[in-house]
């Protein structure tokens, strides 16, 4: 359990710290890689890829899923799922924060044709697609050893 709370806390400070300089360093575009990857900022006010529902349904939804989350997380029992749902929860917490200061989620990293997104969102993202991969092993018999 040390793992996904020391995973949740690294991931929360990166992604708050990551608003921060977000919402204070960049005015316009700013060229990574040409026009394809780019910080640029924007703010969103919905979920997932700008998604917008109804006042408090959003909140719900977004409140309920770390609940469910955070249920799964007590019952890992490997540390690739500790750190897997510590990058989930610590991603979530960083975009609710960001939420409440200003009623948007602060997106700054542009890749090509994909969605603004931010670096809470890759944090998600990464958990699970390491969940993803666990499973994966599990389903072949590989197995993730217990810690």
């Amino acid at each position: 359990m040390k793992t996904l709370y020391i995973t949740i806390v690294i991931t929360f400070i990166l992604s708050v710290l990551g608003a921060i300089a977000a919402d204070s360093m960049i005015g316009g575009p700013i060229s990574i890689v040409g026009s394809f990857v780019e910080l640029r900022y924007s703010l969103n006010p919905g979920i997932a890829w700008g998604i917008r529902l109804p006042g408090g349904v959003q909140e719900m939804l977004i409140l309920l899923a770390l609940v469910a989350v955070g249920s799964m997380a007590i019952q890992a029992r490997n540390r690739l799922s500790y750190i897997s749902f510590g990058c989930i929860i610590g991603g979530g917490l960083a975009n609710i924060i960001d939420r409440l200061r200003d009623g948007y989620v602060t997106d700054f990293v542009s890749i090509g044709s994909f969605p603004i997104f931010n670096v809470a969102d890759s944090f998600v993202s990464i958990g699970v697609g390491m969940l993803l991969v666990e499973a994966l092993l599990l389903k072949r018999g590989k197995g993730i050893p217990y810690p």
